[in-house]
């Protein structure tokens, strides 16, 4: 049939075989019963069409996607069902109306199955897919409406939300609000047969398939059911009045069924709590059905009022009150006595057990509707509510939650207020309830609150103020209340709420040792009481319960629904007003005297701040003429008091008492004092308030007192009353006084007094009252001047750090006072205050030793202080103000200190801030800014002098690499030899601070030009600073930091994107040619850094209008033109070239030749077109100066005395020639080459004469453009071919190979030597490094003959072994030790001199090892060159040390040039020189040297240092992600060039991966070895990496190197097979034939090689055993390639057909290692041996016997 597990194609609309097949049956038989996939009424399984009896015409209505995406709604897998619903509804949104219809007479089955399905994301996916799929089918929608609506309902109340949710959205979609009731109308029966099945007839087998899980049957059970519970309800809300009548019928089967009850007692709390949902729709909507139902209802509802699960409860109460409205005799089917209240009292005396917020809210309805059969007897009845009520506010969760606290608290309080408003009259039993309610309940629970934080935070104050002020209200006290009939009734229960009160309060304070909490509790109960406005209801809002009262009832009763409200908005006094009676007034007088009768005689705290929280509340008259009185009693001379004082009992009050306890020594908290003293005032006038006050500040108080008072003075609204005290100068006199002994330095006071201290003159400054300072303006002046001059001593002294708490505290003070204080910086001396400020913070720590976070808080009252400043409108920058000392400040700091780089980045920084800080306020061409950086801008003078004094060793680079033609008039070796100072120039630091300057107030606009002045100025002095950086090779370190910092800052562009080009352009050139140096160098890079050459041609060409205006040539106009040449135009440099020319021919003595042949040199650099005549005219004129003016060439001359015009002249001479090879040499005749090569020769004797002389620049370039020359002749004599030397003069050739090649090598070779003699510190700022190099490149064309007979000084060291000839030992001896020089040109010349003479030397030793007899020791062994392996030895330590703490493995990064890198240089290069010997050895040879290595160890010491210096991944740099292989270091050739200055970073890891390639290359062996006795974590590293990177090169080589192999064997012949990595040896001789495979290991050369046998004919098989070990032995064993191995064995295999036999120890005729025949023979057996495999078997066997025979070996 097919592949079950086949992808079925998406769209294929064709029935499988099984499905073409069922058609047929159909159309033949009929239906197919049961079949999955056809129609059955049998099966409950989804229904789909494709073949519905063969029905072709309705198969077509349904669109083959919608066919497919219903047959996955079928499938178990919830993800595909998913999917599927998700599908359909997208494409019910995008299909065509026509083919979403053709699914309606399929969807209501399909519908009816996922809608209820387990999971549910599909739930919630399918309503989603219902709206999409209503909003496409509108109307035809109808005709299944019966069959979807029962659904539809029951996932309208999924307990899963969003679907619910989606659910009723997809209604609302498919029905408007008026249509929904006639909607569910129409279905209404069909509706209910679907919730009555599922309540009545469903189990939870029955609601799903069998291959659901137990659990998710009984889940998908109780969801069903909580729905149909809901569903039921929802029906109910949504249809009409009469529909619901004529549902009763149907309602009434359902509720008569016993089954319906039981889920009152459901385990499941969802369905009970549904259940109870439904039971309170069915109260409101069929009253009467429930009337007759009420049996079975009221035990149901009214006996589970205990069920506390917070899904059940609120539906339970909310049916108890539907049931207790509607269903009079409820009470005669529940026994309420013993079923009802006991649970009713259990609950409230529990807090409702978590419930209290949904169950609290219903009990004051309860009560209104509980008749008297119910309540009897009344007071015990309301006695055991209201105690049970209270007693919850004992239980635990009450405790813990807030709200669960208000809600009892709140329902405790409605509860009372309806109590007592249903018992107003005069009987005897009413009477006993109020008092039962006043001194049981509301009494008690005061006190209770008074003790309790939770209490006293919730609403019951509020609540008990609301209750008081309602029954004055209703007894007549308040103004305007209408006498009511229980008018006396509420009077006497105010007076017994008094009464009790006051006995209460009074029994709290009237106590030596009163509780502190219950005094705070009384405190906040009283100003509850007395400003109840000012407490906010929030926590007094709570659910609200919809009550229905009786119409008969009193009116005034409506009340009750008040606290049902939501009382979130705080209350309005004019709703309710504070408790009016006398009583209250009464109360607090009482507790005030209580209070104050203890403070006089216990002296009691607690009493003392109880009293100052109740004249805070109540600052009344009376009550201070309560306290006054009192004292009149209890003081002996009342009689003398001041009159004025006895007028106002306030004022006597004060000055007696509370003034009294201020300057009491031992008090330590006087806050509630104060408070005191302000809330007198409320009862002062404004003079008397002032004399208090006064009266205060000279009594000599502790300055917190102070603070608190001029605080709680701005706190007070009426501030106007402490207006004068705080204005005047008693007070101003004080602070001042106190400001001068906190700036005395080295005042010491402890740190919380001073903080105190500093706090108070923080706020004097700072607090303003209507835009006017607090303090009078005289007194604010004088200590803002005293805090300034604190800070300037601070600024020059040098332990400023000692007084750093003093600065932090003045730095609090200020900042407080610029960031609220408006036109604060008005004041010149808050100016000046600023101004030191920010001389602080520009001032590097290690001067000012400030910690960093006072730096940072200096900082930002710096920035608040001039935002302050700069943006008050009038304020202009003139002297003595602080944006003008700032900047004039910094201008002079600038030209005169030298300043660190990390002073001068705090420097930057903070003039940064400033600008930053005005840009913000003002606008980037502000006046104010303008004003700022013209007087920060240094004048012209000062800007030449700033760039003279930077130092002139800039020169050096760029004349030596012959970018500069210049001249020094004083040119001395200490100029030269001076290192450069760690401080920043003057210069750097002006140009780096303009420009940060710039760069921060240059506009965001990129296209809005800036207004800054002189701004083109500083661009070009920055150019020029990073110009003089570049030239410097970023050296010192403090310059290198230096350019990163104006990286960092994105100043290395120059800015000069804020200039026009044209105007910097200009400047530049202007500056170049009058000036020249370093200007001409800017311009230079300007122009090449922005591609001016191409973008700005014109504006280059308008610089100089013509060619002629460079002409005649000053030392500036050179260098400009030495810029500009390249960038003229053809015409122009050919003027150029004739003027320069003319100049030359038509000298006379005093004209400037040298500028006429520097400008003609510019121009051929060029490439500018020349005739051959004027080159040979221009040479004619050359050779005329040799013979008329000697002396210009300085042949023989002492160089130290020449000038730099006369260097400069010979060296524009000496360019001139190379440039005459390189272009004409054809041209040449015999005198002129004579000419050209004597004057070489002369120069280059010069040179070596005056190698002392060589700390000049002048003198270095001098010998750089000799060698210069030499080279360009070499590469002329060595690379030209035959057809050109031929057309030379004859014996040109000749005569330079005879004769000019020894003379130049004599004198050159010998030059390196005698400058690093010279010359002994490489680091010397006048070592000549260039000069080296320039030699290096010269000597590596000296070929190998003039270094095998080299002139050099001998050089012989004692006790040194050699048989090299005299030459060549002197030539190692001199140069080995120069590769360890720091000099990296000199490292690489040596390296490329030895290179070419390590071939021969292995010639010089003949046969090897030969001093000693066979018998004296193991293996024969020959070192290499002495001279070699003596360095080699030194830097095998110097590279221990340095690599000492690394593992195998780890990469050691080795800065480029520094001393680590020179010595691990010169030992790589040795190694790269001693393996290059070793190559070219003989085989026999090559193992005495290798024995040497292995003996000494050397080998292995340099494979460890390998694995540290080759990096991890050793990926050649600079590959694009284009290439398909990677580059490696082992699969690129490194280049060691003596010149070279780009990859210097790379060369150290490349060039030890290129030894330890050469080294596993050539000694293969040694390499195994030494790895197979490492440890395994090294081992492990070294195969992995070898065979990620080496492996696969070295086996390619192998391969490669026996396909194109020319040596021929004789009867051998090999062949490669590159793909499987084998070599194939087939030998033949007469009759025998022997084929063998080599096959390389993956890890080769770290693996053995494997032989394998191939065919053999004419071989024992022992021998051809031997033989195979043999050649695996040599394979393994010799150290060379897999062709030197075969060679080997073919000769072993030779010698043995000769009739040579085996040793009989290896079993082999040549020795594997050193190569030797058996030649020692046993006297008794006669069988021979190798000497070094019978050594091995003596010292393994401690015998001395014959292998063979066992008889004593002679």
């Amino acid at each position: 049939m097919g592949g079950k597990n086949k992808q079925r194609t998406k769209g294929n609309v064709r029935p499988s075989n099984s499905g073409r097949a069922a058609e047929v049956l159909t159309r033949e038989g009929g239906v197919i019963p049961g079949f999955v996939g056809f129609d059955s009424t049998v099966t409950s399984e989804l229904s789909y069409v494709p073949a519905v009896h063969g029905a072709e015409e309705i198969d077509n209505l349904v669109d083959a996607d919608f066919r497919l995406v219903l047959r996955k709604l079928s499938k178990r897998d919830v993800v595909t069902r998913l999917k599927a619903v998700q599908d359909f509804g997208s494409m019910c949104q995008e299909r065509d109306a026509e083919d979403v219809k053709g699914v309606l007479p399929y969807w209501p089955r399909i519908y009816c199955k996922i809608s209820v399905d387990h999971d549910r994301r599909i739930r919630e996916a399918t309503q989603q897919a219902f709206e999409q799929l209503v909003l496409k089918v509108r109307r035809s929608l109808a005709p299944f409406l019966k069959s979807l609506m029962g659904h539809w309902i029951l996932s309208q109340c999924d307990t899963y939300s969003p679907a619910a949710s989606a659910a009723c959205q997809a209604f609302q979609a498919a029905f408007s609000p008026a249509k929904q009731p006639e909607a569910l109308s129409f279905c209404k029966d069909e509706i209910l047969n679907v919730l009555q099945d599922i309540l009545l007839k469903d189990t939870a087998d029955t609601l799903s398939d069998p291959h659901v899980t137990e659990e998710e049957r009984e889940a998908k059970y109780v969801r069903m059911l909580t729905s149909s519970l809901l569903g039921v309800k929802r029906l109910l809300s949504l249809l009409h009045q009469n529909d619901r009548e004529t549902l009763e019928k149907r309602l009434a089967q359902l509720v008569t069924c016993g089954k319906l009850w039981k889920y009152s007692k459901h385990k499941t709390p969802q369905v009970k709590g549904a259940f109870f949902e439904m039971l309170c729709a069915l109260s409101e909507f069929t009253p009467a059905l429930m009337l007759a139902e009420a049996v079975r209802l009221c035990p149901a509802v009214l006996l589970s009022i205990d069920d506390t699960d917070p899904l059940v409860l609120p539906s339970v109460w909310e049916a108890v009150l539907h049931i207790v409205s509607t269903i009079p005799d409820c009470w005669t089917h529940v026994n309420a006595k013993k079923g009802f209240l006991p649970k009713l009292w259990a609950l409230l005396k529990e807090g409702g057990k978590g419930m209290a917020k949904a169950l609290h809210p219903n009990l004051m309805p309860l009560l209104s509707k509980l008749p008297q059969q119910v309540t009897d007897p009344t007071l015990e009845f309301y006695t055991t509510f209201f105690t049970s009520l209270i007693h919850g506010l004992s239980s635990e969760r009450a405790a813990a939650s807030p709200s669960e606290n208000t809600a009892i608290v709140t329902a405790t309080f409605e509860c009372l207020r309806f109590c007592v408003l249903h018992n107003t009259e005069e009987e005897e039993d009413q009477r006993k309830i109020r008092t039962m309610l006043i001194s049981q309940q509301l009494l008690p629970l005061l006190e209770r609150s008074l003790e309790n934080p939770s209490l006293q935070n919730g609403p019951l104050f509020l609540l008990f103020t609301e209750m008081l002020v309602s029954w004055e209200k209703r007894a007549g006290v308040h103004p305007g209340s209408d006498a009511k009939d229980s008018q006396d009734a509420f009077q006497r229960l105010l007076s017994d709420i008094w009464e009790g009160l006051c006995h209460l309060f009074v029994q709290y304070v009237d106590k030596e040792e009163a509780d502190v909490q219950a005094l705070e509790g009384i405190s906040n109960l009283l100003q509850v009481m007395r400003h109840p406005e000012s407490v906010n209801r929030m926590h007094t809002q709570k659910k609200s319960v919809k009550i229905c009262l009786s119409k008969t009832e009193d009116n005034e009763k409506t009340a009750v629904e008040k606290p049902m409200q939501n009382m979130s908005e705080p209350v309005k006094e004019k709703v309710l007003g504070s408790p009016q009676t006398q009583h209250f007034e009464d109360v607090v007088c009482q507790l005030a005297q209580l209070c104050l009768v203890h403070v006089n005689e216990k002296n009691s705290e607690r009493h003392l701040v109880f009293l100052s929280l109740l004249l805070r509340t109540f600052h009344t008259p009376r009550v201070f003429s309560t306290l006054v009185e009192l004292d009149d009693q209890i003081s002996e001379d009342a009689e003398q008091r001041n009159k004025v004082n006895r007028n106002n009992p306030a004022m006597q009050f004060l000055l007696e008492r509370v003034v009294v306890w201020l300057a009491e020594k031992e008090r330590t908290d006087t806050e509630h004092l104060v408070e005191m003293v302000f809330s007198s005032f409320y009862c002062c006038s404004r003079q008397e308030a002032t004399r208090i006050l006064n009266h205060i500040s000279m009594m000599d108080l502790p300055w917190g007192i102070i603070l608190q008072l001029i605080q709680r003075a701005c706190a007070n609204p009426d501030t106007l009353k402490c207006r004068d005290w705080l204005k005047g100068s008693v007070l101003g006199e004080q602070l001042l006084g106190l400001t001068e002994e906190l700036c005395k330095v080295g005042h010491s006071c402890s740190s919380s007094t001073s903080h105190h201290n500093w706090t108070l003159i923080s706020l004097v400054l700072s607090q303003h009252h209507n835009n006017e300072p607090l303090i009078g303006e005289v007194y604010l002046e004088k200590i803002l001047e005293k805090l300034h001059a604190t800070l300037s001593e601070t600024k020059s002294q040098s332990d400023a750090g000692n007084m750093e708490p003093l600065v932090s505290f003045i730095c609090d003070v200020a900042s407080t006072f610029f960031s609220s204080v408006q036109d604060c910086l008005l004041l010149p001396s808050a100016e000046e205050l600023l101004f030191t400020i920010f001389q602080l913070t520009a001032q590097d720590q290690t001067h000012t030793q400030l910690s960093d976070s006072l730096l940072d808080k200096l900082r930002s009252v710096c920035v608040a202080g001039i935002q302050s400043l700069v943006q008050h409108s009038e304020y202009e920058v003139k002297e003595a103000g602080f944006l003008y000392s700032a900047a004039v400040w910094v201008k002079n700091k600038l030209l005169t200190e030298y300043l660190d780089v990390k002073s001068f980045q705090v420097f930057v920084l903070a003039v940064q801030s400033l600008v930053e800080t005005v840009v913000s306020v003002c606008d980037q061409d502000s006046p104010l800014l303008i004003q700022f950086f013209t007087h920060l801008m240094p004048s012209k003078t000062s800007w030449t002098n700033i760039r003279q004094a930077l130092p002139p060793q800039w020169v050096k680079t760029p004349l030596l690499a012959s970018r500069y033609r210049g001249v020094c008039e004083n040119s001395s070796m200490d100029i030269w030899k001076s290192k450069v100072s760690n401080k920043l120039p003057a210069h750097l630091c002006a140009c780096a601070l303009l420009g940060k300057a710039n760069q921060t107030a240059a506009p965001s606009d990129q296209n809005k030009a800036s207004c800054l002045p002189d701004l083109k100025y500083t661009v070009a002095e920055l150019l020029y600073a990073l110009q003089w950086c570049k030239e410097m090779k970023y050296t010192p370190s403090s310059v290198a930091t230096y350019h990163n910092l104006l990286t960092d800052w994105g100043l290395t562009e120059g800015l000069h994107t804020l200039v026009p080009v044209k105007d910097l352009l200009e400047l530049l050139y202007t500056r170049s040619v009058e000036l020249g140096g370093l200007w001409s160098l800017t311009l230079d890079n300007y122009i090449h850094a922005n591609n001016l050459a191409a973008s700005h041609s014109v504006s280059l060409r308008k610089l100089y209008s013509t060619a002629d205006s460079l002409f005649p040539v000053s030392c500036g106009k050179l260098s400009t033109l030495q810029v500009l040449c390249p960038t003229m135009t053809r015409e122009d440099q050919e003027t150029l070239v004739t003027l320069a020319t003319a100049g030359i021919i038509n000298w006379q003595e005093n004209d400037n030749v040298y500028g006429c042949l520097a400008v003609l040199l510019c121009c051929l650099r060029a490439n500018t077109h020349i005739e051959e005549e004027v080159v040979l005219a221009i040479l004619a004129t050359v050779m005329e100066w040799r013979n008329s003016k000697e002396d210009w060439f300085l042949f023989g001359s002492d160089l130290s005395k020449a000038t730099t015009e006369q260097l400069n002249f010979a060296v524009e001479m000496m360019r001139f020639l190379s440039w005459l090879v390189t272009r004409y040499p054809m041209i040449l005749g015999g005198s002129q080459w004579d000419f050209l090569l004597c004057s070489m020769l002369a120069w280059l004797e010069t040179v070596s004469e005056n190698v002392s002389s060589l700390w000049n620049p002048w003198v270095q370039l001098f010998v750089c453009e000799n060698s210069a020359m030499i080279v360009e002749l070499s590469r002329f004599f060595t690379n030209s071919s035959s057809d050109i030397l031929e057309k030379l003069p004859p014996e040109l050739a000749s005569e330079w190979k005879d004769f000019f090649i020894d003379g130049i090598y004599n004198l050159l070779l010998p030059l390196p030597v005698n400058i690093t003699d010279t010359f002994k510190e490489p680091d010397d700022p006048v070592f000549p490094l260039l000069v080296l190099q320039s030699v290096g490149v010269a000597l590596t064309y000296m070929p190998v003959q003039q270094l095998n007979n080299n002139s050099l000084p001998a050089r012989f060291i004692a006790g040194q072994k050699t048989n090299l000839p005299e030459p060549l030992q002197t030539l190692l001896n001199t140069l080995c030790p120069l590769l360890l020089f720091k000099a990296r040109p000199l490292q690489i010349t040596v390296y490329h001199l030895l290179g070419k003479v390590m071939p021969q030397l292995p010639e010089c030793d003949g046969e090897g090892d030969t001093s000693k007899t066979d018998d004296d020791r193991d293996e024969p062994c020959l070192s290499p060159p002495a001279a070699l392996m003596s360095f080699l030895s030194t830097c095998e330590e110097l590279c221990d040390s340095i690599l000492a703490g690394l593992q195998v493995g780890e990469f050691a990064v080795v800065h480029p040039l520094s001393v680590e890198y020179s010595c691990i240089l010169g030992y790589l290069l040795a190694w790269k020189l001693l393996l290059t010997f070793f190559k070219s050895s003989p085989s026999h040879l090559r193992a005495h040297y290798a024995q040497y290595l292995k003996r000494t160890g050397s080998l292995n010491k340099l494979l460890l240092h390998l694995f540290k210096l080759m990096p991890e991944s050793p990926t050649y740099p600079g590959q694009g992600s284009e290439t398909k292989e990677t580059r490696t270091f082992f699969t690129e050739s490194l280049s060691l060039a003596v010149d070279k200055s780009e990859g210097v970073k790379w060369e150290l890891p490349h060039l030890a991966c290129s030894v330890y390639y050469s080294t596993v290359q050539d000694l293969p062996a040694m390499v195994r070895l030494w790895w197979n006795s490492q440890e395994k974590r090294v081992s492990a590293a070294v195969e992995k990496f070898t065979t990620k990177y080496i492996s696969p090169v070295l086996s390619a080589q192998e391969i490669s190197s026996v396909h194109s192999n020319t040596q021929m064997f004789d009867s051998m012949t090999v062949k490669a097979r590159s793909a499987a990595r084998e070599v194939i040896a087939t030998y033949s001789v007469d009759d025998i034939f022997i084929e063998l495979v080599i096959q390389l290991p993956q890890n080769y050369p770290l693996g053995s090689i494997m032989v394998e046998s191939g065919r053999r004919v004419g071989v024992a098989v022992q021998q051809w055993r031997n033989w195979m070990l043999q050649l695996s032995t040599y394979l393994t064993h010799q150290n060379g390639s897999i062709m030197e191995g075969l060679a080997l064995w073919k000769n072993n295999v030779d010698k043995r057909f000769e009739g040579i036999e085996d040793c009989m120890i290896c079993f082999s005729v040549i020795h594997g290692s050193n190569y030797s025949l058996p030649k020692k023979a046993c006297r008794t057996c006669k069988k021979k041996f190798h000497s070094a495999c019978l050594y091995k078997w003596f010292t393994s066997s401690n015998k001395s016997t014959c292998p063979l025979c066992r008889e004593t070996f002679f």
